[in-house]
């Protein structure tokens, strides 16, 4: 299967399409299933659903990959580049779709070697808040038929390819995007005393933010307060009347995240009004806490073990990223796993989200292979237990 795997990725490499407007990607996906036998359907616009039917009076087992794109320029000089300008596969989402196209090709040869469900679910819009993922569970993706469990992996161009990482418990962070815009009153830079500067606000307030982290926060509890963007429109010599800011606010506890929204929004409230300005805060809630489910987990690693060897399973260290996928971990006992695809070479090793990600394309017999073997294990496994 590998040349067939390389030549779907290509293919969606170089049709990149961006969050909820993965139109072309979910009738290539269709299509591919249509090929296989299965019936697939669309959900929550742009996804597809299918269902692989085994043997009668097994469980259901889910599997998620994501489809869309980034907003960014590719820069690598390769066959498969992308065709779409400034859009571009930065995140691995067209590895993620070969990898479950791949795994349903087996499970459906297989379909007479097992009992129950398997429910392949290609999902748009992990990139792009509300996400994705919490659209298809609105929707209805974890209805008719309700999985007992579901699976995702993701790239890992840290990991090499033929090797996964694997975490139980607490992954991933939660993620909010912070919007805050400064009200003064702008005017002419050597006549202060006339002015109100939303600028010396601003700085004031990026520096005492941070304390929410460092003083607020369990210190045992990851926390990461950044701010990425501030636009003072002024000049040398003008003061500008507002300053915009934005950033994230991300950590791995649910209950400290609504208390740091409260504590944020005091700080930048209260400090700007003792120095006679507004401020106003929007927080748009995004991604929750990603949880791998401690019992799935235990299975998936011992089962990827047997598959790859216990030489290349490793241990994730927590990371504060953000996953969608985090909605489904809250709906249904969960396992997110990382599939290594740098070369051996050192090749491969860009990271995600950047205009020179690509994979060493061993990663996708792997992760298709892994991805039905895993669900295979499951499904036995949930029947016994």
């Amino acid at each position: 299967m590998a040349p067939d795997l390389s030549a779907l990725r290509r293919h969606l490499h170089a049709n990149p399409e961006l969050s909820f407007k993965e139109t072309q990607t979910a009738a290539f996906v269709t299509q591919q299933l249509q090929a296989l036998g299965l019936a697939p359907y669309p959900l929550a616009g742009t996804g597809v659903v299918a269902l692989i039917e085994g043997q009668p009076g097994g469980p259901v087992v889910a599997l998620r990959a994501d489809m869309d794109a980034l907003p960014i320029q590719e820069l690598s000089d390769i066959a498969y580049k992308s065709t779409v300008p400034g859009v571009m596969h930065a995140c691995g989402h067209d590895v993620h779709t070969t990898c479950l196209l791949g795994a349903a090709r087996l499970l459906t040869e297989l379909r007479s070697e097992f009992k129950g469900t398997v429910k392949l679910i290609f999902q748009p819009g992990e990139e792009l808040l509300p996400g994705g993922a919490s659209l298809m569970i609105k929707d209805g993706v974890l209805e008719n038929p309700t999985p007992a469990e579901i699976l995702g992996q993701h790239v890992f161009p840290r990991l090499p390819a033929g090797q996964i990482g694997v975490r139980s418990g607490r992954y991933m962070a939660s993620t909010d995007e912070l919007y805050l815009k400064i009200k003064g009153k702008g005017g002419h830079g050597a006549m202060p005393e006339l002015n109100l500067d939303p600028v010396l606000v601003a700085a004031h307030l990026i520096v005492a933010a941070q304390q929410i982290v460092s003083r607020r926060a369990n210190p045992k509890l990851p926390s990461v307060l950044s701010f990425g963007k501030v636009i003072a429109n002024g000049a040398t010599n003008v003061i500008p009347d507002e300053v915009y800011i934005e950033g994230t606010f991300r950590t791995l506890d649910e209950a400290w995240r609504n208390e740091a929204h409260q504590h944020l929004r005091q700080l930048c409230e209260g400090l700007a009004a003792s120095m006679g300005a507004v401020c106003e805060l929007e927080i748009r809630r995004g991604y929750p806490c990603l949880d791998n489910n401690p019992a799935v987990t235990a299975r998936v690693r011992a089962a990827a073990e047997q598959y790859l060897g216990a030489e290349n399973v490793i241990e994730l260290d927590q990371w504060l990223a953000a996953e969608d996928f985090a909605y489904f971990s809250q709906a249904a006992p969960a396992c997110f796993y990382r599939l290594g695809t740098r070369a051996a070479d050192g090749r491969f090793a860009a990271s995600v989200h950047t205009p020179t990600f690509d994979i060493d394309e061993q990663a996708l017999s792997v992760g298709a292979g892994l991805m039905a073997w895993l669900t295979l294990q499951e499904l036995a496994g949930v029947s016994a237990g």
